[in-house]
């Protein structure tokens, strides 16, 4: 299926890389085929056959690597899924398959003694890939109406970690290995990526690698990464010709580039091309949530006036310096103010807006200062904390250094 584009030698000399192509997907540090005395271990502990798409896969390749982005929703939030590992065995890090094997048969067993239930020593789902140990990719392998179906799970996180799941969650990627593979898609483009991190970057980095030590040439490379950006998702020509409302998926990819980019224009377009506004973009969080915590206040402006929801708490996960007009808006379209919005004001250096937060949240509470007192402390203590574990090299923070030094100050500093 991947003939199309590369001759056999070029795919020859891409597999002496460590790169395989598999249902128009690039896997890449891809280990050699799995050996059939490894396929039979793994079929001996499945209730049902191995799938026949799983079987190709590893009869192409043990396991490996992917880069591309997957998105599902799952218990009411639109979750991005981990899928960038293939677990092969000897592996000693989270690719290990029989690590994982071990693993599900130690669970189902533990399951079925708390339930007093009979259990035959067999798993109907096989894990296949994941993330580390957060999200995980499985194989149905039991007879049935669901067999071959490949399931996605996610692991919920701590209520602290706001509009992420909570709760362990399951759901379907795809009907089979080769569709699940084809779920696999880019958002962005990696050769003009929105933000410094970005799907695609492992590939590049990996590429660039062969090129520089192992000789993949410039011309073969190039090849590979056009055939990669075959996935790329086109959401431009459905919004030109007027039909992007009417697609979910590709209209929610479309809003969180035009947050990613903070275009307010971009915005405004989606919105007159009847594109929700309303619904989970990333996790639980809504439109408006997802443009404030990245600091995309221009699209966040566009959004409100356009109508888009604002949640209660919405000044509670600023996280950089905002204005007032933007705090004065926000708050007119149903944001709440808070003690919590005061302190995330004043540690990103918007001290004009956090008075704007105090001066309305005076209006209906008596305890403004005792509250903010609280609230700061508590910021406080985490910052300064944070801050010393990354001067001893104990902690890396995505504010870095002088970015945690100037939040401590920031709150030392700033009196209602």
């Amino acid at each position: 299926m991947d003939n199309d584009f590369f001759g056999d030698e070029e795919l020859a000399l891409l597999r002496s890389h460590g790169i395989a192509l598999f249902a128009r997907r690039v896997i890449f540090d891809a280990q050699p085929p799995m050996t059939q005395e490894q396929i039979a271990a793994v079929q001996a502990v499945c209730a049902g056959p191995l799938p026949p798409e799983l079987l190709a896969l590893w009869r192409l390749t043990a396991g490996g690597r992917v880069d591309y982005d997957l998105h599902l929703r799952m218990n009411g939030n639109e979750e991005s899924v981990g899928w960038s590992e293939l677990f092969w065995n000897g592996s000693d890090s989270f690719h290990d398959l029989q690590g994982w094997i071990g693993h599900e048969l130690e669970g189902a067993k533990e399951a079925a003694a708390e339930s007093d239930e009979a259990w035959d020593g067999k798993l109907t789902l096989l894990p296949i890939g994941g993330l580390e140990d957060c999200d995980r990719i499985y194989a149905v392998v039991e007879s049935g109406a669901d067999y071959g179906h490949i399931l996605a799970w996610k692991h919920g996180l701590p209520t602290a970690w706001a509009h992420e799941m909570h709760e362990d969650g399951m759901t379907t990627v795809a009907h089979d290995l080769c569709a699940a593979f084809e779920a696999l898609h880019l958002d962005e483009d990696p050769l003009d990526p929105a933000g410094e991190y970005f799907t695609g970057q492992a590939l590049l980095e990996y590429l660039d690698q062969r090129h520089q030590e192992h000789g993949l040439t410039i011309e073969l490379m190039d090849k590979l990464i056009a055939f990669y950006r075959r996935a790329m998702i086109d959401w431009q020509t459905p919004l030109a010709d007027g039909t992007l409302g009417q697609n979910g998926p590709l209209s929610r990819i479309a809003l969180r580039h035009a947050v990613a980019t903070d275009d307010a224009e971009l915005v405004d377009r989606l919105v007159a091309a009847d594109v929700a506004v309303d619904g989970p973009l990333h996790g639980s969080a809504i439109a408006t949530d997802l443009a404030l915590s990245h600091g995309a206040h221009a699209a966040a402006a566009a959004l409100v006036r356009a109508g888009a929801p604002v949640a209660p708490d919405a000044l509670d996960y600023i996280d950089n310096a905002v204005s007032p007009e933007l705090v004065s808006l926000l708050l007119a379209h149903g944001a709440q103010p808070s003690p919590t919005a005061i302190a995330e004001c004043v540690a990103c250096g918007a001290p004009a807006a956090a008075r704007l937060i105090a001066s309305a949240y005076a209006q209906t509470h008596d305890d403004l200062p005792t509250a903010y007192a609280s609230v700061r402390d508590g910021l406080l203590a985490e910052l300064e904390s944070s801050l010393i574990e990354v001067r001893e090299g104990r902690l890396t923070h995505y504010l870095g250094l002088a970015g945690l030094t100037k939040r401590v100050d920031h709150l030392q500093s700033f009196s209602l």
